[in-house]
């Protein structure tokens, strides 16, 4: 188990006329090396549920344990958790400000006190494993690379602090379908060599299929259901309840289920989706 959240709620502006209720009693483990998708439609409760996964949000109710770090105490180690879960928000290009590359990336490192050599090797292998050369880049103004280069820079930046948890909000917005496909195998190549446990929140239903092992519905505050992309993914009255789409597979498989092309397994991703339309036509 890395994170442990148990009747979590939240209320924004409490006590005023403008008080809303962002989370109502989530319950959720996710376990070391575990890929989980967050979805729901704006406004459930996502993202307000992960910024208190390193306490960008105080805790109000409930308890969330990270680790060894528990959030119900009352000073947390909260160095501790930051360099635990590393933390990509939406449009991450747009929080980048030094002057150059090697200073952006190397701004946490340098907050953790580290020694300058142990920075200068941080910063080579984060801008590295995100698929840039550092040589070309480093001394490189970020401002000057192109948009897709800019978002790697930015999550090299939250690498460097080599979290055990990486959270990415929405780390395919307003990319290409290309980008798209780099962005995500690259979340994928620093799950298995940097940070082995990924939550993404995403409205890509699609990307959410292809990559997550885990799923997880929020609608109105709560958790509406959570397991497999399968089990999440052709559960009706939970993706009805949270008027949630479906991935562009499932969407096919219902179709052809209509005309009476019975598929086994319920796939969820092209790869199953091809093997099932196989199988049955070779019955």
């Amino acid at each position: 188990m890395s994170i442990e959240v148990k009747d979590l709620s939240y209320v924004y502006s409490p006590g005023t006329p403008y008080a809303a209720a962002a989370l109502n009693g989530v319950s959720i483990t996710v376990n070391e090396g575990d890929f989980l998708g967050i979805i729901g439609k704006t406004g459930s409760g996502k993202s307000t549920f992960i910024q208190h996964l390193n306490a960008l949000i105080k805790l109000q109710s409930g308890s969330i344990k990270v680790y060894d770090v528990d959030l119900t105490q009352k000073k947390p180690d909260l160095k501790k958790l930051r360099g635990t879960v590393g933390m990509v928000m939406q449009y991450p290009e747009y929080q980048l400000f030094d002057e150059t590359v090697e200073k952006d990336v190397g701004y946490g490192p340098k907050n953790l006190g580290l020694s300058e050599e142990e920075i200068k090797c941080r910063v080579k292998e984060a801008v590295e494993l995100v698929g840039l050369n550092y040589k070309e880049v480093a001394d490189r103004s970020p401002f000057e690379l192109s948009g897709g280069q800019k978002r790697r820079v930015a999550i090299a930046g939250v690498i460097a602090m080599r979290p055990r948890v990486l959270i990415l909000d929405e780390p395919t917005a307003g990319l290409d379908p290309r980008g798209k496909k780099d962005i995500m195998s690259l979340v994928k190549r620093l799950k298995e060599t940097s940070s082995p446990t990924i939550i993404i929140i995403s409205h890509d239903m699609d990307a959410v299929a292809e990559n997550c092992d885990k799923v997880a519905l929020f609608s109105e505050g709560k958790i509406q259901a959570v397991g497999s992309p399968r089990e999440v993914f052709y559960d009706a009255n939970a993706l009805a309840l949270a008027e949630m789409d479906v991935p562009s597979v499932v969407k096919i498989a219902r179709e052809l289920q209509k005309k009476g092309v019975s598929l086994q397994g319920k796939p969820v991703t092209r790869e199953e989706l091809v093997e099932a339309i196989r199988r049955w036509r070779d019955e």
